[in-house]
Formats: structure tokens, sequence, C-alpha cells
């Protein structure tokens, strides 16, 4: 049986953003590439034909989540969006409510330094951000204010979405979100 020439590169389009989701929602552990490929239809063995390890494919869907997330971002708040719109879009329920298709920094990055298994990729995800938001700061200091509101939008959201009651969830959201946004907009000294 013939494919056509985009075969393989729409195969491997397939299961990126399947890993992606997965990933994402599930945790890297979690993910194991036998019921991966088995829900594309697709063969273990065949996996090999698209990636050389399970760590190539971690790499490659974490750089394929993070341009999902910017471009999703971008959509929603715009280049010229203000600090807080950045946010309140990272820090509301919908966000909490969809990891497989959110930041893959809650989920993946945890998990990868547990491990003892840093990713240079989150590396290049965590200073993109960094720089995004810095630019975005008034003042001197605006990059390690950049490192504290990072932190802790990833912390509320990492918390929010452990808890079992959902007026904690809520809570987590709103309190860090009110917080950092008088953080941001806050005139420089």
């Amino acid at each position: 049986m013939r494919y056509s020439e985009d075969h393989k590169a729409k195969t491997h389009q397939l299961i990126l953003d399947e890993a992606a989701r997965r990933f994402r929602a599930d945790g890297v552990g979690a993910t194991g590439l036998q019921p991966l490929m088995k829900s594309l239809g697709l063969t273990h063995g065949g996996f090999y034909a698209h990636f050389k390890s399970k760590d190539d494919l971690v790499e490659q869907s974490l750089q394929h989540a993070t341009a999902q997330l910017r471009a999703s971002l971008a959509l929603k708040t715009g280049p010229d969006a203000p600090l807080s719109q950045l946010i309140e879009t990272y820090l509301s329920p919908q966000h909490r409510a969809n990891p497989g298709q959110g930041c893959p920094l809650p989920t993946v990055s945890a998990e990868l330094g547990q491990k003892g298994q840093p990713s240079p990729t989150t590396d290049k995800v965590i200073n993109n951000r960094l720089q995004s938001i810095a630019s975005k700061l008034p003042g001197e200091d605006a990059a390690q204010q950049s490192m504290l509101v990072l932190s802790a939008m990833v912390g509320a959201l990492v918390l929010s979405r452990s808890v079992s009651d959902p007026a904690l969830a809520d809570e987590l959201l709103e309190n860090s979100r009110e917080q950092l946004i008088k953080l941001v907009e806050k005139p420089a000294a």
C-alpha cells in the first residue's frame, strides 16, 4: 500500500498533537507510548519512524504545546495587550478546566524536575515567558518581578487544579489574579 508524500508528515503531526494534549492533561509518566499510538489507530512500532525516543517526543511536544499556547494567547489577548489581560486569561476557570489545551508548565515542568530530568525546552519556554512578562513591566526590577509573576501564575494554577473544593479552587485563582494585577499595575517607584 502506497501512502501519499505528505502521509508521514501528517502522521507525525497527529502524534505530536495528541502527545502534547496528553502530556499537559495527564503528565509524561502517565502517557504510555503504546496507548498513545493505539488511540490514533497506529502501531507502537510505527512510533520510531517519527521519533527517536519518548524523550524526543516530550521535547517536540513541549515545543508544540508552547507554540499552541502562544497562538491561543495572541488570539485572546493580542500582542499589545497589557500584562493584566494575560494574567486574567492564564488564571481563568477555563484554563484550569482545560489542561490539555493550556500551558505545559504546570504539569510537565513539575514532573520533569521531580524526576531529575529537566528539559532544555522548558528552559526556553520559561525564559521566553519571562522576557515577555518583563517587557510589559516598568522599572529596573522588571526581570526579577517577571519571575515572581510567572511563578505565582503557574503555582496558582497548579494549586487550583489540585483541590477538590470548587470554592477554594476559584478563590485561589481569583485572589492570585487580583494580587498579581495590583502588583503589575502599581506605578514604578
